[in-house]
């Protein structure tokens, strides 16, 4: 049975369409503008034209929603392309998500159509300086004024699509003496403007072309309304929430970058040739080619394995932190073995491989490294009383 096949024939054609739009508008001119740092803003056009963007949204609000196990698969499209390009949905996808399962009925009708047509995209600000994935250690506060609405005071840093979003989710602290301190977090939704300062791009070794940047905020004014549910305190528990999807879809980028080492060196082992035969006869590089398919193919099973999870509304905390961390180190692995099929060319900017191996590592730290992935897995265990049989 095909990848495909575990999806409904609507949801396979959208998973071709992104298909076609990679191999016919992405991998012609991908490695130009990542070496030039480009912003992909063709591509992004036209992921809003093919509602990419609207994947996660009814269509009361004007999406397309379609299921998790569809989402992963257009993902890894995406990433396989070009990873940049998957990262530019996915924290938007996490907000539209925030906003079906916790937005009041006004937070919705205000952004979910917008946000479906990519009129409206959407980042989510959870990272300080000093705090990494300690998110109850933030120091980004919301203080309520006594005429209504709140004064934000902060920073934030490795916010991904924050210079070209309308819309954040920023995570912040309205109640600083709360304890534990989680009941003093919640989720403010805010747009750029006066007190908000987009100060600076951040240098990566990979994951070009989008802007990954430090948010300033100083004497930020945000109203009332602005808190995610119209309640405080709720942005911890949320986000938790919101993460499961957020790590999906940075499991199912490793997936896309992980497939494209090893269709790159899969060809290139059967074009190149040493010693009178195509180099991947040579036992040492086929054994290479054949732990990158294998390595792969159980990654994606577990991915679509934590999918099929949240589609039937079960928590999937653990099993997605479990698909981050496989499919995660999967891709660096593939990525570095695709380096070695190639030999010299693999060291080349000529070669797409070395843009995977820059990538990669990126999954490994995102959205929660994978040493704190290993910490939620382990608590998950003790709780449930071990994996289900």
């Amino acid at each position: 049975m095909g990848t495909l096949d575990v999806l409904p024939e609507d949801e396979r054609l959208v998973v071709r369409t992104v298909r076609d739009f990679v191999d016919r508008d992405v991998k012609p001119v991908v490695r130009e503008l990542e070496h030039a740092d480009t912003y992909p803003e063709s591509q992004i056009e036209q992921m809003k034209r093919l509602g990419i963007f609207g994947l996660a949204i009814p269509e009361e609000y004007g999406g397309t929603l379609v299921s998790t196990s569809c989402y992963v698969l257009v993902t890894e499209e995406l990433a396989r392309g070009w990873m940049s390009l998957a990262g530019a949905m996915g924290g938007h996808t996490v907000v539209a998500k925030l906003l079906l399962h916790f937005g009041t009925r006004e937070q919705k009708h205000r952004y979910l159509p917008k946000m479906a047509t990519g009129e409206i995209r959407a980042t989510m600000a959870l990272t300080e300086p000093g705090g990494g994935s300690d998110l109850q250690a933030l120091r980004t506060v919301a203080r309520k004024e006594p005429v209504g609405g709140y004064v934000i005071d902060g920073v934030k840093t490795w916010i991904t699509n924050s210079r070209r979003s309308q819309l954040i989710a920023l995570l912040c602290k309205t109640d600083p003496a709360a304890a534990p301190a989680y009941r003093g977090i919640s989720i403010l939704l805010v747009e750029h403007g006066a007190g908000l300062t987009v100060s600076r791009d951040l240098p990566k070794l990979g994951y070009k072309g989008v802007e990954s940047c430090e948010l300033s905020f100083a004497g930020y004014r945000a109203p009332a309304d602005a808190v995610l549910g119209g309640a405080e305190g709720q942005g911890f528990t949320q986000m938790m929430k919101g993460l499961e999807t957020g790590r999906l879809q940075v499991a199912a980028r490793a997936l896309g970058v992980g497939r494209a080492a090893l269709e790159d060196s899969l060809t290139y082992a059967q074009e190149r040739h040493s010693f009178g035969k195509p180099i991947w006869r040579h036992q040492s590089v086929g054994n290479h080619l054949a732990d990158m398919a294998t390595s792969l193919t159980a990654a994606r099973q577990l991915t679509l394995y934590a999918a099929r999870e949240a589609d039937a509304g079960r928590r999937v905390d653990m099993e997605a932190g479990m698909a981050k961390l496989f499919a995660s180190e999967t891709a660096m692995q593939i990525a570095l073995n695709a380096v070695r099929v190639h030999g010299g060319y693999g060291y080349s900017t000529e070669f797409d491989v070395e843009r995977y191996f820059r990538d990669a590592p990126l999954m490994i730290v995102g959205e929660g490294t994978n040493e704190i992935q290993r910490n939620v897995i382990v608590r998950q265990l003790v709780e449930r009383g071990g994996l289900d049989a």
